[in-house]
């Protein structure tokens, strides 16, 4: 391997849950090649792995231990307040897992772009048409990557990649954060739109070892807490879009064969649905989905703005189709907001809030 040194000044962070020789083997071709701190959290490991913890101490390592598995998020922020308390004058860290699965080149090229921008978060992306790469870990990037482009507005490579060099800012930002396990992870790349953190990818190698067999990742529990965590951008709304829908059946009834105010029963049940669903919808927007820093006099009044074009526009289709099919109002108006939905979901991530 050609001789190269990582910057003294960026620390490296493996957690680990019941780690194999493979992580000593890693500590190994280390050595020369990282002048950096290295910190190990032992997440709660039982006793049979103890003594690879030992070997790691004897090796010059700082480990951090969890008296029970709290986690991979857990041990990360671990790992992040351990670095920041004992080594101020690091810029901030690369963490890679302990399985093996990240070449010491890989770790280095992290650390070196981290060092050459300090204030941008840093991943190693794997390629993921590379032969070798498992089905269930490409189809899963693939689907996790794209939904996060849509809702999340974060377009990068790799969405899971454990290989990552994090400024110390972002460090201490994300001990704020939630997530206790591999949730975290994307927490961390939701959490650079907020704080205006760049994001810089860098290419790795993509080592898949016995079919990825020593992942602590469940499939089925850990897609869904992080699907949960990308959900929650369009749980506020699709209960707004069902308030609403409700309100326009209910306000349509309650008009019908009538002209309120000189508008359509239509006009007027879209308006008063709008008007209550849309306050409701923009105050757990602002507070709990965008979590947004914008005061409520900037985003307000584009929310407002947004709101009244949707509505007029919503109202004007479901007239415009109402006289085309002999279909129920509110199918139509169903079908109508549908589309909308997802159109004003991207307004409000770029624009509003």
């Amino acid at each position: 391997m050609k001789e190269h040194r990582s910057p003294a000044q960026v620390a490296l962070l493996i957690p680990a849950l019941n780690p194999d020789a493979r992580l000593l083997e890693l500590l190994d071709r280390l050595r020369g090649h990282w002048d950096g701190p290295v910190v190990l959290v032992d997440d709660g490991s039982d006793q049979d792995h103890k003594g690879i913890f030992a070997q790691a101490l004897e090796r010059g390592c700082q480990v951090v231990v969890h008296a029970k598995n709290l986690g991979k998020g857990r041990g990360l922020k671990t790992g992040f307040n351990y670095i920041l308390t004992h080594y101020p004058d690091a810029i901030g860290c690369v963490t890679a897992d302990a399985d093996g699965q990240h070449t010491v080149e890989d770790i280095n090229a992290c650390a070196d772009a981290l060092a050459d921008a300090p204030s941008a978060l840093v991943l190693g992306c794997r390629d993921f048409d590379a032969p070798g790469v498992p089905f269930k870990s490409r189809a899963g990037n693939r689907i996790t990557r794209s939904v996060m482009r849509f809702l999340c507005g974060v377009g990068v490579t790799d969405t899971q990649t454990g290989l990552r060099g994090i400024p110390r800012d972002f460090m201490l930002h994300m001990l704020d954060v939630p997530g206790e396990r591999f949730e975290y992870e994307t927490n961390m790349l939701l959490e650079t739109r907020t704080q205006n953190t760049p994001i810089r990818e860098v290419s790795i190698q993509t080592v898949y070892l016995d079919n990825n067999s020593s992942s602590h990742f469940n499939p089925l529990l850990d897609s869904f807490r992080i699907y949960a965590l990308l959900l929650k951008f369009c749980a506020a709304s699709i209960v707004g879009f069902v308030v609403d829908i409700l309100l326009f059946a209910l306000f349509l009834r309650l008009f019908r064969g009538a002209k309120v105010y000189l508008v359509t029963p239509i006009v007027a049940a879209t308006v008063l649905a709008r008007i209550i669903s849309a306050t409701v919808n923009y105050l757990v927007n602002h507070k709990a989905v965008f979590q947004s820093n914008k005061s409520s006099r900037r985003s307000f009044p584009r929310y407002a703005v947004l709101c009244v074009v949707q509505m007029l526009l919503s109202a004007a289709l479901v007239t415009w189709f109402s006289g085309l099919v002999a279909w129920p109002s509110t199918l139509i108006k169903l079908i109508v907001d549908l589309c909308l939905f997802f159109l004003s979901f991207q307004i409000q991530r770029r624009w509003v809030f």
